[in-house]
């Protein structure tokens, strides 16, 4: 039997991918094509939530003191958007090769209400109260890599890939909800505990970015103290909220900045900086280099 990386490679073939670099939307809907040419050095990312699949390469992603490695066979859950550093190797000269697959809040809550029906009967999963870090690296179990392999068949051919792929991707977030590290995703589909409400404050700060935020409008939305928000966010990202909203405008400058062609001045202003010359410190220390490189 074919293994995912060969499977990814024919995709790319037919596909005419070879020269990609970076994510390629297929034609089933939340689900992306990742190809890298070679490895990469150590660089500031934002990732959003979801479902990493890793066919061919290797990647380290770091967040604070916390490292995550993942290679081929490997899949990445991840509850909440996360702005990390990411660095990935190609193994023998061979490209990067991986599926990124969101998690659509409408499946996962439809997937978690079954799992809570069957559990009722037999138990399926083990849930935990503990808050833990937002991200987790797992192997791939034999069912879940037949998934894996069934979705990327079906992405040869875009007629298959819209009417059969939405049904293999559901499968897949079932497999991830099932797994060792399902609580990840699991708990956000409980709205009254602790990873969820982080998640919703998190959700906020992804779309209002720009605007003045404070940490007790945050903890209020939580409904927690400061103290106990302060904590739990930790727990979750490893970052203090103030931290990881600073990081979020950063990394949204930097997309102005080289996808939109805005000058930095702008950019800074776009995303909630009042002051040019602190965001231009902040920049550089970030990315390792001034908005005005970073454009070229």
């Amino acid at each position: 039997m074919k293994t995912i990386a060969k499977i990814m490679q024919s995709y790319v073939d037919i596909k005419a991918l070879n020269d990609l670099n970076g994510p390629y939307q297929t034609a089933t809907p939340g689900v992306k094509f990742y190809r890298a040419s070679s490895s990469s050095e150590r660089e500031p990312l934002l990732y959003q939530s979801g479902i990493i699949v890793m066919g061919q390469g290797r990647k380290n992603i770091y967040i604070a003191d916390n490292c995550v490695q993942y290679g081929p066979g490997d899949y990445l859950a991840l509850g909440v958007p996360m702005p990390l550093e990411c660095e990935a190797f190609s193994d023998n000269g061979l490209p990067i090769l991986g599926l990124i697959i969101d998690v659509e809040p409408h499946t996962l809550h439809k997937l978690v209400s079954q799992i809570d029906e069957q559990d009722k009967v037999h138990k399926m999963v083990s849930h935990s109260d503990k808050l833990c870090f937002g991200v987790k690296s797992s192997s791939l179990n034999e069912q879940f890599n037949n998934a894996i392999i069934r979705l990327i068949n079906v992405l040869h051919n875009d007629v298959e890939a819209k009417i059969l792929g939405p049904a293999i991707v559901e499968e897949i977030v079932y497999r991830a909800l099932v797994g060792a590290d399902g609580h990840i995703l699991f708990d956000l589909a409980r709205h009254d505990g602790h990873y969820a409400r982080i998640a919703r404050v998190l959700d906020t700060l992804h779309k209002e970015y720009a605007d003045v935020i404070s940490i007790e409008h945050l903890a209020e939305q939580a409904h927690m103290s400061v103290s106990g928000f302060h904590r739990a966010f930790r727990q979750v990202t490893s970052e203090t909220p103030l931290q990881y909203l600073k990081k979020i405008r950063l990394n949204k400058a930097k997309e102005l900045i080289v996808a939109d062609g805005k000058q930095a001045t702008e950019a800074a202003m776009l995303v909630g900086y009042a002051s040019p010359s602190q965001f231009s410190r902040e920049f550089k220390r970030h990315f390792n280099a001034t908005p005005k490189t970073i454009a070229i």
